[in-house]
């Protein structure tokens, strides 16, 4: 039990990043060889299904591009000054502490996954990831603007904890590559001491539809145990439906990327006022400004258009 307590380097950590990120892109390239494989024996690509794929992965150059001037030395930066200047201590790097980080980390993105489906702003950059009416590993590259963003005020606390930067960002990169591997229609359900732990295909392939009882549920990363936690759980029953309620239909890279924040800011330029423009930007994507009847009642747009 000794090792478990001796300390790891930060080379070391960072080869074990670079090793698993690699081996993370040879699996999921393996399973989306295999996918394309079962489309091509069922008769199931078309046109459409290729033109999505690509789509999916000039998103992730694009994201790669903004995220590279824009985010890479702000975000890591950001890190060390809270890890250096504010931590509480500075924890020490061992198998414990990076274990410690990672079942943190997975919490983080729990409730990062959460804010970016319930706040407009947000929404509109993921908004680009499921705007997909397809389920393959190339889908889990489909990235918005703004996406290398959203996990850093979730993700900061750690730093604030004590946890070595280098750390936070391992675990981060464990979680997404998980994640990765969730998007797929190969695998069916694993066995139920898995589904009840882990976040698995069948869970994720729930949290990318747009049936209405699966709208906004399973935003875990690794484990699924938060959402069963806090409330967002649904199990996968009836076939999923893929997509979001208001589709792009459309494989042109540069639209879909930009797709969400047009949308944001149409509904902003055409609101009545500052507090509904505001309201769009800060609300979940399905807010609707009230609106006041004849008798002085009020109502959302929606429910007054529902009487119509």
């Amino acid at each position: 039990m000794e090792s478990f307590y001796l300390l790891i380097s930060d080379q070391l950590v960072q080869s074990i990043h670079y090793a698993i990120e690699n081996w993370g892109v040879v699996i999921t390239l393996g399973v989306f060889v295999l996918e394309l494989l079962l489309l091509a024996a069922r008769r199931q690509i078309t046109r459409n299904v290729l033109g999505d794929v690509v789509a999916n992965f000039v998103t992730l150059f694009l994201s790669i591009v903004v995220n590279t001037i824009l985010l890479a030395f702000v975000y890591l930066a950001a890190f060390y000054v809270v890890w250096i200047e504010f931590s509480l201590f500075q924890l020490p790097t061992n198998l414990w502490t990076i274990l410690a980080c990672l079942v943190l980390a997975d919490l983080a993105y729990y409730w990062e996954h959460r804010f970016v489906h319930r706040v407009g702003f947000a929404w509109a950059t993921h908004a680009v990831h499921h705007s997909s009416p397809h389920f393959n590993i190339s889908v889990a590259y489909r990235f918005g603007p703004l996406d290398g963003l959203m996990p850093l005020p979730f993700h900061l606390p750690l730093a604030l904890l004590g946890f070595n930067p280098l750390v936070i960002l391992f675990c981060e990169m464990v979680v997404q590559l998980y994640q990765t591997l969730l998007h797929t229609e190969v695998v069916k359900k694993l066995p139920r001491p898995i589904e009840a732990l882990l976040n698995t295909p069948s869970h994720h392939r729930v949290h990318h539809g747009s049936n209405p009882q699966y709208m906004d549920r399973n935003y875990g990363g690794i484990l699924i145990v938060w959402d069963k936690l806090f409330g967002t759980f649904a199990e996968e029953q009836e076939p999923v439906k893929f997509g979001i309620t208001t589709p792009i239909n459309s494989v042109n890279p540069v639209k879909i990327f930009l797709f969400g924040y047009q949308l944001l800011f149409k509904k902003m330029w055409g609101a009545k006022t500052v507090a509904d423009a505001l309201g769009y930007f800060f609300q979940p994507p399905d807010w609707q400004p009230q609106v006041v009847n004849n008798q002085g009642k009020s109502r959302t747009s929606s429910q007054m258009k529902s009487k119509t």
